[in-house]
């Protein structure tokens, strides 16, 4: 299939222009420059025109033809919530339904019509019959993204907790920020609907936006980028060893978690520039001492989504034991199909509703939470265990993998991957590990500690360190091509 996460869409030889990433130099001094400058020179009541409209220029930039895709989803959105707005009680439940069959038909038929059809050739020519002739279709980007924030926005008007937009040029500029609309975080409208009218500007919240836009661009760049050939070469590897399943499998988890991570930093760094405050996505997940706790820590916009529309609408764990466990599994199986049209995602989703079916089990069992340093190392290989299936191509890598991890090829690193790894790869890998695990270090942390001279050296470090990171990100990307990012045409 194509264009999933964890998979590149430059190597599925996916058409769209990669340029249309955070992460190149056509954004950074191209496409941003003008943008604050139309922005700042624009009064503060218009200042939603000018987001609104190079928002569209920016999505455009990868495909003419889909901005329409976007901007239709949008206006009917917006008329659907008004329609529901003004309606009596009895026709609200019609409306709701217009609306969301109209986002989720949109989603289904880009992103699984070609499962779908693929999937039934299968069975046919497995069965000795004809096969549907089908011409893939090219899945937009940010679609998943982007309905998801109609659906959110039409349940939330139909539950009214949240009052309806009157203005489409204020709801088409909240579904069209350039920032989040590739990837995320999952906004919702309740969010920032204060902000659409009347939002803060200053300098002091600009440089803090500047900042932590810089240390995302340096995550995705200087680890994720680096990570993606050695992760690519293990698993073009025909028969890797156990070392080398593990290494890829390891570096995957960096990779994936730097890049996704980066974008959502780089996106709620540059909404905070022009005064919009977005919800994190990421709490230090890999120090999660739980698999709950870990699903409490990453892509938290996507998490809360699943729990307040999804979970808890098939009845939460309000039901019984059993039924809890069930709303678990077909919970995060319908996040892990959500993420791709491919079986690799499905069995994602149930290992990790497995998981946490099971993780409630335990405690309801009376179990007690597993003390932080045994638990924090089980979490961690359930996910890493995870993240295999998710970034192969199908199952049957997914299970090469498997075999290769527990040594069904051998255990030693052999010729056929070592002359590929690079020692900056090595060294970015730890980097990896070490930045992941500080976090969790509290006061041992030297910034932590007294005395104050020693606190201000550090601060000064601190304040300092995404200005250098990000200008080592640069030289990097001039060196190498703009890798796209994970969640790019998602």
């Amino acid at each position: 299939m194509r264009g999933l996460p964890g998979r590149s869409t430059s190597r599925k030889g996916e058409t769209g222009d990669p340029r249309v990433i955070f992460a190149s130099f056509e954004f950074l001094f191209l496409f941003l420059p003008v943008f604050f400058a139309v922005y700042f020179l624009t009064p503060f009541a218009l200042r939603n025109w000018p987001i609104l409209i190079l928002s569209w220029a920016f999505y455009a930039w990868w495909r003419v033809d889909f901005l329409a895709l976007l901007g239709g989803v949008t206006l009917f959105t917006f008329f659907v919530a008004l329609r529901l707005h003004a309606a009596e009680e009895a026709a609200r439940g019609r409306w709701l339904t217009i609306g969301l069959l109209g986002n989720l038909g949109v989603l289904a038929y880009f992103k699984y019509a070609n499962f779908g059809v693929d999937s039934f050739n299968q069975v046919m020519a497995a069965a000795g019959f004809s096969t549907v002739n089908w011409t893939d279709i090219v899945l937009p980007i940010g679609l998943s993204f982007y309905v998801l924030q109609s659906v959110s926005y039409l349940i939330d008007v139909y539950r009214r907790d949240v009052p309806v937009s009157m203005s489409f040029v204020n709801y088409a500029a909240y579904k069209a920020i350039f920032s989040q609309l590739i990837a995320g975080p999952i906004v919702r409208y309740a969010e920032i609907e204060r902000e659409l009218k009347s939002r803060e500007h200053s300098l002091a919240l600009f440089g803090a936006g500047a900042r932590r836009f810089m240390t995302g661009f340096a995550m995705k760049v200087v680890i994720a980028d680096t990570l993606s050939p050695l992760v690519d070469a293990v698993y073009a590897l025909p028969s890797p060893s156990a070392a080398e399943a593990w290494a890829g499998a390891l570096a995957y988890t960096l990779q994936l978690f730097f890049d996704f991570a980066g974008y959502s930093a780089m996106a709620i760094g540059l909404a905070m520039m022009i005064g919009f405050h977005f919800p994190e996505n990421f709490a230090n997940p890999y120090l999660a001492g739980s698999i709950q706790e870990f699903w409490q820590r990453w892509h938290m916009t996507l998490s809360r989504f699943l729990r307040d529309y999804l979970y808890i609408s098939l009845g939460g764990n309000r039901r019984g034991a059993f039924r809890t466990y069930v709303n678990l599994l077909a919970t995060m199986v319908i996040g892990g199909f959500w993420h791709g049209a491919n079986w690799t995602f499905i069995v994602w989703g149930f290992w990790h509703g497995g998981l946490l079916a099971l993780h409630r089990f335990w405690r309801a069992s009376g179990g007690g939470p597993l003390p932080y340093a045994i638990g924090l190392p089980i979490t961690f290989l359930c996910v890493v265990l995870g993240w295999v299936v998710f970034r192969a191509h199908d199952i049957h890598e997914a299970i090469r993998i498997y075999a290769a991890m527990a040594g069904q090829n051998g255990w030693a690193m052999t010729d056929a991957l070592s002359w590929q790894i690079l020692p900056e790869q090595s060294w970015v890998m730890l980097l990896g590990l070490v930045l992941c695990a500080l976090p969790g270090l509290g006061s041992w942390l030297p910034w932590q500690r007294e005395p104050a001279a020693i606190r201000g050296i550090w601060r000064f470090g601190w304040q300092i360190g995404p200005s250098l990171a990000f200008l080592l990100a640069v030289v990097l990307l001039y060196s190498r091509a703009a890798v796209p990012f994970l969640y790019f045409q998602f």
